[in-house]
């Protein structure tokens, strides 16, 4: 599909090559009648899906920071853009300005700003009229406390200056951002301008980006008919012909071109053409223009970066430093720091964010010394393994290492690409020797690291002590950033070099095939064989690749066998072929033996396929998923589908096999969470080189976005390596680090906090507040998602819009896992209950299926729906599949609180809303489909309890609204908050690591022991008055429990420990846990005991602690009542604080403790 900036191009090449006429610009109606074809349809919804949330986005945090916010916007067109942000950003402004030089955009404008209407006003706390000038805004432009324009020394003064239409005409338009950086508040600081750019590149001669984003998937739908085309050639083209005739003739000749490069729409070929429409943003400040302080200190790449990555080279960065010292890295960060901006780096070259619009680069090239220290020299601390290590600065590739370290026998277990360099190491690094020894990040043993938040000199895990810089510090998190290095390490620091674990340096014995294939039923059989009776059946020692390309009209299927070995391998006498693999694949084409070196050239893409893609001829995209398994007929289908619709003869799918020594690593050991694959699949666009920055080139690679889209439901996993900013790697960067992603969050806002490392592979944001999570559950038809979107309208109602809710279905995504295997219809899945009824049974085995196969699925699930709303509040979450989901799930989101809310309904109200396909008060909207464990596992009441039961037999809003009220608002009280503010953190106590919360001193604080009871008074669910008597256990326990006890006037009933109450008593072993254990002298065990008959049995007991952590007080305290009698179905629980990362209700629910009523004031993160 053609771009919007092609389609000019090819305008305007149509005219000069007619030009026996002046051009003339147009008018205003021409212009008028080109913008509204612009931004219709789906032109607006470029402004609904990009301009406008950016723009929130970007100015909240200005416009909450002011009572008064004034603007200034260049070119408005008929309506600003700010009547269409949220109600409390727009009251902000109180001042508006505007250049418009249309005059029938600029009375439709004031008209609208100004309607007589209040409720319609767009702008509705004004202070004064708007002041629009009818004229361009040129670079003497002022705005003065009248209209008009000119030079003064009164020019005014703003807060924020929009650019929303792009910079049309303005030339050079880095002069113009300059002009209006002139014009923002200098006090307080924080005054920005936003650029909004319609296709093309924006390069700003060095001016300094504080933020970018691009939205390369806009698109501009054009009806094919004369008149309209008449309209939008013009208007793309920027000008007329003069000469009438000469206009007339142009126009025919313009329609012809828009019809030529437009796409048409496949379901309606004759009614409209598509053209695309990218859009970028980028925010500037008065910090903008400081670059030369930084280039005039450290040295700077003169002239274009040569960088592998045709994507990035099509980047022009503000400026690329080339530091040749540690110390220069840390003033580039220092710089970006003290400005606010963000840096990119350049290692490899390999990524397409290594280079970035606008924004400085740090090119690590100088730093490219390869060490290799040998067994017996100083390899690290005293007592560490004195095996061989190789220490890589940051600016080596892997080619450079293999030749070094080859010649001294020994390897690292890096990439199958020469070229590659740290970003790739660190992000993973997938090469021919993972089935033996693992990943490239599995080998990393220590780095150097350059701290983005402090600038200070890091050294991090085991760094042989003469490659440690001066001054290098031991950082207190050390443990968190050596694991977040090994697979996530691009966006944690600036590594300046890398400590690898080496190994024995192996001979390879590489094998080639080439088998065509004659249809898609051949492609699915061969592919399977080699699956079942080829890969899976090789040692460690050995790996298979596979390629399925098309060439000279057929498809083919080329596999590679590498096989390693430290000893034995001659060309003369190699290994013989194991007979399954000539069974299947025949006799091999060739053979070669090859050092480690020597492999890089026996890839089948270097040389066997479409006559070689090596010498750079040809440029590619690409992007990786991992695939547990390849014979499924969906996934062949979806790569033979993939490689029958390639945009280019060269595209191709590369399967690099896994398993082995990359599974024997646990998912949470390192930052790479995905490791259950069996191939890891890499879809690659390649297209002639001098087509770069072309249709072609574009083709390619929504191509790759396109399959990779296809096979992400199916795979275990996407590659973080590749991807960046770009949004459409946002869903692929969701499946990136498997059950990881939490931590990576939090560990990002610890050691990045500023995000100057904002275009690495994105990492979900972290919860920057206590968010409330709230899974609804109950049976089918009870009326989750009825309640669920009654209870989000009171939390934003009863907030008065401060608080934002959102509901979400979590069974969505299992459908959309299953439409994409199954070929059903996705959206009659969503939408439709009768046709998701029939497909319920074959649903609920898939959805099994998948978790036998990824037991971590649900999780992932849950976390991808978290993150996907971080921003709200409030997130209710329907369609739960888990059994006890607040004991299975809480721990991967212990800074937010988590509730289970189950809907009750009886069966005859069920089967009445069974029948009721329009959702509503009635039953469940049609997006719900529960499939849920819950309900088709036989557990019973004592198993799991949930945190609240609804019951919805009454029709109506009244009974929801009513318990949202009384049972989910408390949990936003200000006294909660209050609470939680006397709870002090105390670091590393009672042992290194753990960030301890005194909860015990709330008691110390003025009022805080009455604040503490009074609430656990009223929050607890249960009935205090057929409560006989609440228990404790020293010492922390015993505090609030005492003051609860006198406060709802019911006894206390003292649990010690042993030897310390008179006989007779009760008593039970209480095991130590792995925090307290820690403490000097803690013994491994205790008992603790009670009187005998201080209640008698069958009592309802509340049993009240200052924490609950990893459960091993509440479960010795239910023993113990379990042992006087008293049953935990008349137990209930209450803490003051609850710390879910330790999981104690999951050790209480596998103690069989489920059925006991949990409740805790307090949820924090730490320890």
């Amino acid at each position: 599909m053609a771009t919007l900036d092609s389609l000019k191009r090819a305008l305007r090449q149509k005219a000069t090559a007619k030009a026996s006429s002046p051009e003339q610009p147009l008018s205003n109606t021409q212009y008028s009648a080109g913008f509204d074809t612009l931004v219709r349809d789906l032109g607006w919804m470029t402004y609904q899906d990009f301009i406008l949330p950016q723009l929130s986005r970007l100015l909240a945090p200005i416009f909450n920071s002011r009572i008064h916010i004034s603007v200034l916007e260049i070119g408005p067109g008929p309506k600003s853009v700010l009547g269409y942000l949220p109600n409390g950003l727009r009251r902000k402004v109180s001042r508006y300005a505007a250049f418009e030089p249309n005059g029938l955009f600029a009375t439709r404008l004031e008209e609208w700003l100004c309607s007589t209407l209040e409720t319609k006003l767009p702008l509705p706390c004004l202070k004064s009229p708007p002041d629009i000038h009818r004229t361009p805004f040129v670079l003497d432009s002022f705005v003065g406390s009248g209209s008009g324009t000119g030079t003064s020394d009164s020019d005014e003064k703003f807060d924020v200056i929009l650019f929303c239409h792009s910079m049309y005409g303005m030339k050079p338009k880095h002069k113009f951002i300059e002009r209006a950086l002139e014009m923002l508040v200098e006090r307080p600081e924080g005054g920005m301008v936003v650029v909004f750019h319609h296709d093309g590149t924006l390069y700003l001669d060095g001016l300094v980006c504080h933020q970018t984003a691009s939205f390369p998937t806009g698109v501009v739908r054009v009806a094919d008919t004369d008149e309209v085309l008449d309209c939008f050639a013009p208007f793309i083209a920027g000008f007329v012909m003069q000469n009438v005739d000469v206009d007339k003739a142009i126009r025919v000749d313009w329609r012809k071109v828009c019809r030529a490069l437009g796409r048409r729409e496949e379901a309606y070929p004759q009614d409209n053409l598509l053209f695309g429409s990218p859009n970028v943003v980028a925010t500037f400040t008065r910090h903008s223009t400081t670059l030369p302080e930084l280039t005039a200190q450290l040295p700077v790449v003169n002239g274009e970066t040569t960088v592998k990555n045709r994507e990035a080279r099509l980047h022009r960065p503000a400026s690329v430093i080339r530091p040749t010292e540690i110390r220069h890295v840390q003033q580039c960060v220092q710089w970006v720091t003290k400005h606010g901006f963000g840096l990119t780096v350049v290692g490899g070259g390999h990524s397409g964010h290594c280079l970035w619009p606008n924004v400085v680069s740090v090119d690590m090239g100088a730093f490219d010394q390869i060490h290799i220290l040998t067994a017996g020299g100083d390899a690290g601390d005293p007592g560490s393994d004195p095996g061989c290590v190789v220490v890589a600065e940051a600016g080596c590739n892997t080619g450079d290492i293999i030749r070094q370290t080859m010649a001294r026998g020994v390897t690292v277990p890096l990439g199958a690409r020469p070229s590659v360099g740290a970003g790739l190491w660190l992000q993973g690094g997938i090469g021919h020797l993972v089935r033996l020894h693992g990943l490239a990040c599995d080998a990393v043993i220590g780095a150097v690291v350059v701290s983005v938040d402090s600038g200070q000199v890091l050294c991090v895990g085991r760094v042989p002590r003469q490659h440690r810089p001066a001054g290098a510090v031991r950082p207190e998190n050390e443990t968190d950033l050596l694991w977040a290095l090994k697979g996530a390490g691009t966006n944690f620091g600036i590594v300046i070099s890398v400590t690898f674990a080496a190994y024995p340096a192996p001979t390879f014995l590489t094998r080639n095939w080439v088998i065509p294939l004659r249809d898609n039923l051949e492609a699915r059989l061969r592919l399977g064989d080699f699956d079942q009776f080829v890969a899976a059946k090789l040692p460690r020692n050995c790996s298979a690749d596979a390629y399925l390309y098309w060439h000279i009209g057929q498809l083919h299927l080329g596999v590679t066998t590498f096989e390693s070995s430290t000893s034995g391998l001659t060309s003369a006498a190699p290994t013989p072929i194991p007979s399954p693999i000539v069974t299947i694949l025949g006799p091999e084409d060739n053979f070669k033996l090859v050092d480690s070196v020597g492999l890089f050239e026996t890839e089948m893409y270097m040389t066997g396929m479409h006559g070689g893609h090596g010498g750079g001829k040809n440029s590619s995209f690409k992007r990786c998923l991992f695939l547990k398994g390849i014979r499924a007929v969906n996934v062949v289908d979806i790569m033979v589908a993939a490689v029958e619709s390639r945009p280019s003869p060269l595209c191709y799918l590369h399967l690099l096999q896994g398993g082995g020594a990359v599974g024997d690593v646990a998912d949470d050991a390192t930052a790479f969470g995905c490791r259950d694959w069996d191939f890891a699949c890499v879809i690659t666009g390649v297209w002639p080189r001098e087509q770069d920055g072309t249709e072609a080139a574009r083709a390619a690679e929504q191509w790759v976005y396109n399959v990779a889209g296809d096979l992400l439901p199916l795979s275990s996993g996407a590659y973080g390596a590749d991807l960046g900013p770009d949004p459409r790697d946002a869903a692929l960067a969701g499946k990136a680090f498997g059950p990881n992603r939490p931590r990576l969050a939090r560990l990002k806002r610890s050691l990045d906090p500023r995000n100057v490392l904002a275009y690495a592979c994105p990492l979900p944001k972290a919860l920057m507040k206590q968010k409330l999570i709230i899974l609804v559950t109950g049976d089918s038809c009870a009326g989750k998602d009825y309640c669920a979107d009654i209870w989000a309208s009171v939390f934003i109602e009863y907030a008065n819009k401060s608080l934002t809710a959102d509901v979400v279905s979590i069974s969505d995504e299992i459908k959309r896992t299953y439409a994409a295997a199954t070929g059903a219809d996705l959206s009659r899945l969503l939408c439709d209950r009768a046709y998701k009824e029939q497909h319920r049974p074959a649903l609920t085995t898939f959805f099994q299926g998948r978790v036998r196969q990824r037991p971590w699925l649900p999780q992932e699930h849950f976390l991808n729906v978290v993150y996907g709303a971080v921003d709200a509040d409030v997130l209710l979450i329907t369609g739960m599949r888990d059994e006890a989901p607040v004991a299975a799930l809480w721990h991967l989101v212990p800074d937010s609180r988590l509730l289970e809310v189950r809907v009750k309904a009886g069966e005859e109200t069920r089967q009445i809303r069974r029948g009721c396909h329009s959702g509503g008060a009635d039953g469940d909207d049609n997006k719900d489909d529960n499939d849920s464990n819950n309900d088709k596992s036989g557990l019973t009441a004592v198993d799991y309890r949930p945190s609240l039961i609804f019951d919805n037999d009454t029709a109506g809003d009244e009974a929801a609204t009513r318990f949202a009220e009384q049972h989910l608002l408390p949990f936003f009280h200000e006294d909660l908050q209050r609470l939680a503010n006397m709870v002090r953190s105390v670091p590393d106590f009672p042992r290194p690591g753990i960030e301890f919360r005194h909860v015990l001193g709330i008691s110390q604080q003025p009022g805080g022991l009455a604040l503490c009871t009074s609430l656990l008074q009223t929050h607890f669910t249960g009935d205090w008055a057929k409560v006989d008597a609440v228990a404790c256990c020293e010492a922390g326990g015993l505090v609030f429990a005492s003051a609860l006890a006198l406060r709802v006037n019911v006894p206390l009933m003292l649990i010690r420990e042993a030897g310390k109450l008179p006989p007779p008593t009760v008593s039970t072993i209480k095991s130590p846990s792995h925090i307290s254990s820690s403490a000097p002298n803690e013994p491994r065990e205790k008992r603790i005991e009670m009187d005998r008959d201080v209640v008698p049995r069958g009592a309802s007991v509340v049993v009240v602690d200052d924490v609950l952590a990893t459960g091993e007080t509440f479960c010795a305290v239910l023993q113990l009542l379990g042992e006087a009698g008293i049953n935990a179905e008349h137990v209930s629980a209450i803490a003051v604080a609850e710390f879910p990362v330790h999981r104690g209700r999951a050790l209480l629910r596998q103690r069989g403790f489920g059925g006991v009523n949990i409740q805790s004031l307090l949820a924090f993160g730490g320890a």
